[in-house]
């Protein structure tokens, strides 16, 4: 991997539409080179997909939340069960070091969806909550 493709990789980073041609005039290359060069990237499993960024307030998610998990023992399989079926929520589940046993990334539609989750949560997992108040 040189430095063309380490540019290749910030502009798709910011911009995964981005046109072959448009990629291939940012990084100084022809459009068929630049489409060769992301090819590669992709065969290796440097670029392992694209994704968006939606906006979640306009879905319907308002509230975004990091959960730090803590469970006692290494008996882990019924929580991960359970966040599991709450893919509707959860954005990431960390499995992290220190104090704590996970991370969860999560963003609900309101108090009581929250609320809700926290309560099923509880059977499986202590936890310390922290909501965003902004980015």
């Amino acid at each position: 991997m040189d430095q063309t493709d380490k540019k290749i990789i910030e502009e798709l980073s910011s911009n995964s539409r981005i046109t072959m041609k448009e990629l291939g005039e940012r990084v100084h290359l022809t459009a068929p080179a630049a489409s060769a060069r992301v090819q590669k990237l992709e065969e290796n499993g440097v670029i392992e997909g694209y994704s968006i960024k939606a906006n979640q307030a306009k879905l319907g998610c308002f509230m975004f939340t990091f959960i730090n998990i803590y469970i006692e023992g290494t008996h882990h399989l019924p929580y991960l069960s359970f966040i599991q079926k709450q893919e509707k929520y959860i954005i990431n589940n960390y499995k992290i070091s220190g104090d704590s046993c996970y991370l969860l990334e999560c963003r609900f539609p309101s108090n009581e969806a929250l609320n809700q989750f926290l309560l099923e949560l509880n059977k499986y997992a202590n936890y310390k909550l922290s909501i965003v108040i902004n980015k």
